[in-house]
């Protein structure tokens, strides 16, 4: 039996021991994917662990997804394997210039992405995902929104509506350097590939796609497509996801640049040391956790 398999039987073992479920997310390193009791996106994986009745939830995934799992189930143990997995984009929205920037707009809705901080989403009227941010928006009453923090997808939401976005600079890294011009040569590589990508790519990337998806519903497309060769724009741990729902198919990963180094800080040997000793462990504090719930939950009566 090969190292791995023995950790993997290891976790498995003290996760029934402790009542613990372990959630991946899509973006992880095979191993992990297929290690998981569950894989998903990041609203996804925080529902099912919110409806489980796990006393522990391992997040392998970054810290904002840990939060949320937290948000939704406070009395459970929500543990992030690699403590210094965090999400550039969501650093960078800053609580104290969101609190001075709807003092500028003051009848604004402050829309954010789910791929943010708990102290953000407390300063939010609501969230969403990449898979209903243009439902979010058109649904809130309000023509004027302060979209966080993704510059990117709040770009691709105003396509579909007349309301003012007003857009934070955020950017996910791996997404934002994506170019249309290596896009194109991927094509001139491909021309029998139909091409995903996810909305977090910008402007000249999304105009070249033929489809312009979130993580979810790439999953749903791949599985009912008929088309056979797949390029996908996204983080290439995409992929194996992919791989396991429609293994008939092709996929081609349109840039080996679409890497989350923090995504892949996580490996089996410290999801084993998490478990062992329930640590780290993340919290939000209560006054935050309660504004932030109330993002969340007015984004599932909305969608």
């Amino acid at each position: 039996m090969s190292e791995d398999l023995q950790i993997v039987e290891h976790i498995r073992e003290l996760a029934k021991q402790k009542n613990a479920i372990i959630l991946a997310h899509n973006y992880q390193n095979s191993e992990i994917q297929d290690m998981a009791h569950d894989t998903g996106d990041s609203l996804e994986l925080a529902r099912i662990a919110a409806k489980n009745d796990a006393d522990i939830i391992v997040f392998c995934g970054v810290h904002f997804m840990a939060e949320s799992a937290y948000i939704l189930s406070p009395q459970k143990k929500v543990l992030l394997p690699e403590k210094s997995a965090g999400c550039p984009m969501a650093d960078m929205a800053d609580v104290d210039a969101l609190v001075e920037m709807k003092k500028e707009y003051p009848d604004a809705v402050v829309v954010t992405y789910i791929n943010s901080t708990a102290a953000i989403k407390a300063e939010s009227d609501v969230c969403c995902t990449s898979s209903n941010a243009v439902k979010i928006v058109q649904r809130v009453e309000g023509d004027t929104i302060l979209f966080l923090p993704d510059k990117n997808l709040a770009d691709y939401v105003q396509r579909f509506t007349d309301k003012k976005i007003i857009p934070w600079k955020g950017f996910c890294p791996a997404h934002e350097q994506y170019s249309a011009e290596e896009l194109k040569k991927m094509r001139e590589k491909h021309p029998d590939a139909v091409v995903i990508v996810h909305p977090e790519c910008n402007r000249e990337v999304v105009d070249l796609a033929d489809e312009v998806l979130s993580t979810g519903q790439m999953v749903t497309f791949v599985k009912e497509t008929d088309k056979r060769k797949i390029i996908v724009g996204t983080e290439k741990g995409m992929i194996h996801k992919l791989q396991s729902v429609a293994p008939d198919k092709e996929y081609i990963l349109a840039s080996k640049a679409f890497v989350c180094p923090n995504m892949k800080k996580i490996t089996l040997e410290k999801v084993l040391k998490s478990l062992e000793n329930e640590e780290p462990e993340i919290r939000v504090p209560e006054e935050i956790r309660i504004k932030a719930l109330g993002s969340l939950t007015r984004m599932l009566e909305l969608s």
